[in-house]
């Protein structure tokens, strides 16, 4: 058995709905709602699902950018949701996060080499010739040049940009980096070698990886096991394989009829899901994919399925199994 890193258990995430004059809460937006898994040192696990499925509300809960409304989080056996600030900081030095706009995430007003130093600086790593160091080797690591250290982010492309929010989650030398969309917003050329980079990188240096993304193509090619969520909730995990080759989930099989294949000659089923995603604020009764589940029975109305093994490592959540 591989040693887990990180170990998140019922995970709640309910934003606070006000109206009225005197601004009531009059419900909740459960934007995740109960998620639980686990990341193994040195893998990179993906979780996929569509836009408003909570993942990236997950992956900043794992740092606490967003306080969790429910749920525990542990790091290397550390209860991370309760640390105190200063403690917080120290165990950020091991988990980073690399976002999904490399043009909002860079500070326009700063050069890239006091950037990357930042994080140094806040952790009290190195004299400042140690720093300046440390930014020259990683700006050669992730492809680009020492020199880039006293430009801005406007003067580099969006690919280059990204490579500087890379570097920037390396400085501290972290175990796990938290990975929200890191290629979306980049041209498909530029996405295949940034992933590449990312390959490299958690070989040289042994990284862990929480590699959130809608493209199931991107998360197959660069994980070890995939996560699929829908409102809130994990419906399915496994080894990536295996999850690809023998989808559980009817919400898994329908993502996955819907990826393009660069073959013109083959042919398959494509499943067209009816109706669209429920309000988070309004979930549906039982399971939370009965409205559009073309397998749903009366217990899927009425009762939430068990999140639980069916198979060595795959795990689901349906009625069906």
């Amino acid at each position: 058995m591989t040693e887990t890193l990180l170990k998140v258990e019922g995970l709640k995430k309910h934003f606070p709905i006000s109206g009225g004059i005197l601004g009531k809460t009059v419900g909740h937006v459960k934007a995740v709602d109960g998620v639980s898994f686990e990341v193994r040192k040195g893998e990179t696990l993906g979780i996929v699902g569509e836009s408003g499925c909570g993942k990236s509300t997950t992956g900043r809960m794992l740092l606490r950018l967003i306080e969790p409304s429910e749920g525990k989080v542990s790091f290397e056996d550390k209860e991370v949701t309760k640390l105190s600030n200063s403690e917080l900081r120290k165990l950020r030095r091991d988990m980073q996060m690399v976002f999904q706009d490399p043009f909002a995430s860079l500070n326009p007003r700063h050069t890239v080499g006091k950037i990357l130093e930042e994080p140094l600086i806040v952790h009290g790593i190195g004299s400042p010739q140690e720093r300046k160091k440390r930014v020259h080797e990683l700006l050669e690591i992730v492809g680009l040049s020492s020199y880039h250290a006293k430009r801005y982010p406007h003067q580099f492309s969006g690919g280059q940009r990204q490579r500087i929010g890379i570097a920037r989650a390396l400085m501290t030398k972290p175990k796990l980096i938290i990975a929200d969309e890191p290629v979306s917003a980049l041209d498909v050329s530029i996405q295949s070698q940034v992933l590449n980079l990312m390959q490299d990188l958690q070989k040289e240096f042994g990284l862990t990886y929480l590699f959130i993304a809608h493209d199931l193509g991107v998360v197959r090619h660069i994980s070890d096991r995939v996560g699929v969520m829908y409102l809130g909730r994990m419906v399915e995990l496994s080894e990536s394989e295996n999850l690809y080759d023998k989808p559980l989930h009817p919400y898994t099989q329908a993502l996955l009829s819907a990826v393009p294949i660069p073959d013109p000659k083959f042919e398959r089923d494509t499943i067209l899901l009816q109706g669209d995603i429920p309000s988070p604020s309004n979930p549906p009764s039982g399971c939370a994919f009965h409205t559009r589940c073309p397998h749903a029975t009366e217990i899927c109305k009425q009762q939430t399925p068990e999140f639980k093994e069916q198979s060595k490592g795959h795990y689901v959540a349906c009625h069906l199994y």
